[in-house]
């Protein structure tokens, strides 16, 4: 099965099933000597992980990470880092009533399409269970750029038609402990606030509804990205688009840059005697498909988790009409388990190309 590899340089595979033994990652291209804290490793898969409050879905899972190969006292090696985690609370009982019918708008239909088979408990590969091997691979590249001293930070900017406010004034470190105070993970309590209503209200509804997460990456330097099919945005849009449920991503000023004149859009450079910074920043931080040093920022659109608890009328492998039943443990709304992995798939792309870019000249 092609299309379970990522990177040119810092590359990682991943492997697993929603309901088989342990899902997990392979990173080739890991520098050596790279100091690598464990305990923060299993603190990104912790903000993903299944179960951790009323509007996430409840199936029980540690996500306790095991290292089998390239960490040797602390550090890493120069050599292929393997990652494992453990499948624990399988229920596959929960979709044996759906096995011969095609769930909408799930993988179902096309797995079968493409493979002429698929697994039916919980989607298989398809399930979004495997970005927790994302998010493993993506603490590792986060520990990396933070040696450069580049940071990442998401949050949950918007859930349905509830918007947060622009939170660029605040730093980091304010805006993560903002975050991590609510289960929504909005940097805006208030905000915060009428989202976790939101999304409580839909799950006892047994709905679901889309959201979407922001981004933004500081102090990364003016060059990363390759013309011309390797721009910079271009990866990060593919890193996201390859996230499960998203439907939609842009950067810098995005499709609201198609309403406006060159003369509002264009970033007009500021007297400076160190790097060249810039009035405005529609571009987000990323000119070419080049890193300008410039904040870089964009948003990523989920849609609703397809799987609802009300019964829907379907078709099943044959082609005759079937009825779907709701049942099992599901995500209201997928983006306060997302932001984390939105975060670990740009830190995959900034670190490859961190490296890549250590070849551009002599």
């Amino acid at each position: 099965m092609a299309g379970n590899t990522f990177g040119q340089l810092f590359k990682i595979s991943t492997f697993g099933e929603s309901h088989g033994k342990a899902i997990g990652v392979i990173i080739d291209g890991c520098p050596s000597q790279l100091p690598i804290d464990m305990e923060f490793i299993q603190s990104e898969l912790d903000k993903r992980r299944p179960g951790q409050s009323k509007i996430t879905t409840q199936r029980k899972e540690s996500d306790t990470v095991e290292i089998l190969s390239g960490i040797f006292e602390g550090q890493s090696t120069g050599t292929p880092i393997a990652l494992l985690i453990p499948n624990e609370d399988h229920r596959s009982k929960d979709y044996e009533h759906n096995k011969d019918v095609y769930r909408p708008s799930h993988a179902d239909y096309t797995y079968d399409a493409k493979y002429g088979t698929r697994d039916h408990r919980g989607g298989g590969r398809s399930s979004a269970r495997e970005t927790a091997a994302r998010v493993a691979a993506g603490a590792v590249a986060k520990l990396l750029l933070k040696h450069h001293g580049i940071e990442i930070f998401a949050h949950v900017s918007a859930v349905g038609k509830i918007n947060a406010p622009n939170l660029d004034d605040l730093k980091i470190e304010e805006l993560l402990q903002i975050r991590e105070e609510n289960i929504v993970r909005c940097a805006d309590p208030a905000t915060a606030k009428e989202m976790i209503e939101c999304i409580d209200a839909i799950r006892k509804d047994g709905d679901t509804i889309g959201g979407k997460v922001s981004c933004v990456i500081r102090n990364c330097p003016p060059g990363l990205g390759d013309p011309v099919f390797d721009k910079l945005h271009a990866d990060l849009g593919k890193a996201m688009l390859s996230i499960n449920a998203v439907h939609g991503f842009e950067y810098g000023s995005g499709f609201s840059g198609s309403e406006m004149r060159g003369s509002e859009h264009n970033d007009i450079f500021l007297p400076a005697s160190g790097a060249p910074r810039t009035l405005t920043n529609f571009s987000g931080g990323i000119q070419g498909g080049i890193s300008n040093g410039m904040e870089i920022n964009f948003t990523v659109a989920f849609k609703p988790v397809a799987t609802i608890m009300h019964n829907q009328k379907t078709i099943n492998a044959a082609g005759d009409a079937a009825e779907i039943k709701g049942k099992g443990r599901h995500d209201p709304c997928v983006v306060p388990r997302a932001v984390v992995i939105v975060e670990a798939m740009a830190a995959l792309v900034l670190a490859d190309h961190l490296l890549r870019n250590k070849t551009s000249r002599l």
